[in-house]
């Protein structure tokens, strides 16, 4: 199933007398990026949530972050940071001797700064904390990716709707090709007549020319080829398995052939149709982009 790599998902639950919080977000990113904000105090977590998430997204920038509130639980206990506390006191006490103002810091002020108090759950109810965050980044995940499987649907649709463009405007061009060299040739013979007047006019020499231009025009391998490209993007995109990359390469194939016929259109109906099937690729490498 084809994925954006575009996602958010957010799930709460309350678990052992914690309130757990997960988020997961991401954006599009040529790889897999990952960064995690968790509370201090369990910081334990990331080296657990990286792989356990890389284990739903192949990629994309992801971001994820933990909020944990505990409420008295046994093996928990209250931490003071005294070493900010006696920063933010000095802090507090140079301000006022700097504006003459009054020193009347207390206790509960001091413990409002960030990170003077902590939570820490005793060591070993770490197993039992990354459980109940597992559970509750499980609850986030699916729905991240279901955001993420809602708006691949809709990338698939609109590149396949793109390739059927192409085929079609390939079909134009098979059609067309033939027409350009009858038509070439029929310039080249009132060419010819013009200049000999009453003399015959050399058949044989015609049909060399018609040979050379013919050739020289010659699109047949580069349709089938294209063909053949867009019948794989249509394969790639009824897998299960991430294809972005794949068919970021592809769809520079399809390019390359489109460039090629390009260069061989002698007449302006072809130019256009060219014009046309190198817009379509370039709407279809931006969709692409975003696709895991």
């Amino acid at each position: 199933m084809v994925r954006s790599m575009t996602g958010y998902g957010r799930f709460q639950q309350a678990v052992d007398g914690m309130d757990i919080v997960v988020e997961i977000k991401s954006v599009n990113h040529r790889y897999y990026e990952y960064s995690s904000r968790v509370p201090r105090a369990y910081g334990f977590l990331d080296d657990k949530l990286k792989p356990y998430v890389q284990q739903r997204i192949s990629r994309g920038k992801v971001d994820v972050s933990v909020w944990i509130e505990t409420a008295d639980v046994p093996g928990s206990e209250v931490t003071v940071n005294f070493t900010l506390a006696d920063g933010y006191r000095q802090a507090l006490r140079e301000l006022a001797e700097r504006y003459g103002l009054e020193d009347d810091t207390t206790a509960g002020m001091l413990a409002r700064f960030p990170d003077v108090l902590g939570v820490r759950r005793a060591a070993e109810d770490e197993d039992a904390v990354w459980e109940a965050v597992r559970l509750v980044t499980d609850g986030a995940l699916s729905r991240f990716v279901a955001m993420r499987e809602r708006e691949g649907a809709r990338l698939r649709e609109d590149v396949l709707s793109r390739a059927e463009t192409i085929r079609r405007a390939v079909e134009k061009v098979e059609e067309r090709s033939p027409q350009t060299v009858k038509e070439h040739m029929d310039k080249v013979q009132a060419r010819m007549r013009e200049l000999l007047g009453d003399a015959a006019v050399d058949e044989q020499r015609l049909l060399t020319e018609a040979a050379v231009f013919a050739d020289k025009i010659a699109v047949a391998e580069e349709t089938v080829r294209l063909r053949s490209h867009l019948e794989q993007l249509e394969h790639m995109l009824a897998g299960d398995e991430p294809v972005g990359r794949k068919l970021d390469f592809l769809v520079q194939e399809i390019n390359r052939e489109a460039n090629t016929i390009g260069s061989k259109a002698q007449d302006i109906a072809l130019a256009r149709i060219v014009v046309d099937i190198k817009a379509e690729i370039e709407k279809i490498r931006e969709q692409i982009q975003n696709i895991e």
